[in-house]
């Protein structure tokens, strides 16, 4: 069912404040129009014809943009299936990295910089450790997607995980993790939190941080030291859910976390008065639903606040899941690893994300038939009003969801 209200309108009926008030990047812009313009006439389409009725279909392209709540699906659905090889067959686990509030700021400031440290602190904490005897004593891997939110739209950063349980020792053997229990959180946050602040450190030395809005206060040294003294005492939380049962429910995860957006179109339930209101999970509330409203002005800030860097990669591979490996160590292990027995024929429904999702053939509305043929393509803008079949209809109001 398609959702009343969407981003787009939203952009739509705010942009014209919201710039009056803000600067908007260049990265920003693009992402701004892109889905303004995404399944609409301006990137043009196709017009498909039913040869059963000459009913036509218009079906205009999708923009592609990785902040678009229009276009994720599709991406999901691929980048799933390529995935589905690459699995083991072990335990895996959920870790999220997060990072202090008070570093917000610098992050702003510093998007790219900080995000690839947040990518780095992580997964040497996590190989650190994984090599030391009385945890595993092996090489692991780590799959690891970048989130920038929270549920209100807040600048939130933090990084889902998905860790195998168990790793490669010295003798190339595998080494799997104890059932349920990889290396605790406690001892995982405390090396995170001094991995990320000598970095910090580190950083500010080489003069590589910029420092511009809420990040100017701390450009000297005795603000910047003095804003991450109190950090080295504070709990950085590592937060690990229950471990994942098997690789089915791994592609679960995978799909649910890849490629999320900052909210989706389903969550905005009304735009009236210059005022938007959505959904959100309170997290401090046993992730109760409730709603929340928001200035246009400021639902815009916040969701901008969400556009990646051009050319960032938010998703990244460690260890041995990392890509180089994939050819020869990845399936020496799932050779080694495989189960005893084969896999049921008929799995349990629900368990694959791609037999959960995957959209049932179109057929046409007029007269059910499963006849479509592509007539001519639009290219942006241009449009022509002739028809293949004398007897055909009208275009209808039917904007189909594949991408041309």
């Amino acid at each position: 069912m398609r959702p009343s209200f969407e981003l787009a309108d939203v952009l739509r009926s705010g942009l014209e404040a919201y710039e009056r008030r803000y600067a908007v990047s260049t990265i920003q812009r693009k992402a701004i129009n892109a889905i303004l313009n995404c399944r609409s006439a301006a990137l043009g389409g196709h017009v498909d014809v039913c040869t059963a009725c000459g009913l036509l279909a218009i079906s205009y392209n999708s923009c592609r943009h990785r902040a678009c709540p229009k276009c994720q699906w599709t991406a999901q659905v691929r980048w799933v299936q390529k995935r589905m090889d690459e699995l083991i067959n072990t335990q895996y686990f959920h870790l999220v990295f997060t990072i202090p509030h008070a570093l917000n700021p610098l992050f702003l400031s510093n998007q790219t910089c900080l995000y690839n440290l947040l990518f780095r602190c992580a997964w040497e904490t996590m190989d650190q450790l994984a090599r030391q005897s009385q945890w595993l004593g092996a090489q692991t891997g780590m799959l690891a997607v970048l989130h920038t939110w929270g549920q209100k739209l807040d600048f939130h950063p933090h990084l889902h995980c998905i860790v195998p349980g168990g790793g490669i020792t010295p003798n190339g053997d595998w080494k799997a993790a104890r059932k349920g229990f990889f290396i605790p959180v406690g001892v995982l946050s405390a090396l995170f939190r001094g991995k990320c602040l000598a970095a910090l450190k580190q950083l500010f030395r080489d003069g590589q941080l910029s420092f511009f809005g809420s990040a100017a206060p701390f450009e000297y040294e005795d603000s910047f030291m003095a804003l991450l003294a109190p950090l080295y005492h504070s709990r950085w939380v590592v937060y690990a859910k229950a471990p994942m049962s098997g690789p089915q429910q791994v592609l679960r995860y995978l799909g649910r976390y890849t490629h999320r957006i900052a909210i989706s179109n389903r969550r905005i339930l009304d735009i009236r008065d210059n005022k938007v209101r959505f959904t959100y999970k309170d997290r401090k509330d046993q992730d109760r639903d409730k709603t929340l409203t928001l200035d246009t002005t400021e639902f815009i800030r916040r969701f901008l606040l969400h556009v990646l860097p051009q050319g960032f990669h938010k998703i990244r591979y460690f260890g041995i899941l990392a890509i180089r490996n994939r050819k020869v160590k990845l399936k020496e292990l799932q050779r080694q690893l495989a189960p005893q027995e084969p896999a049921p024929l008929n799995p349990a429904p629900g368990l694959c994300i791609l037999e959960e999702q995957m959209p049932a053939k179109p057929v046409c509305s007029a007269c059910g038939a499963n006849a479509w043929k592509t007539w001519q393509v639009l290219p942006p803008k241009i449009f022509r009003s002739t028809m293949p079949y004398s007897q055909a209809r009208p275009p209808p109001h039917h904007h189909n969801n594949t991408i041309a």
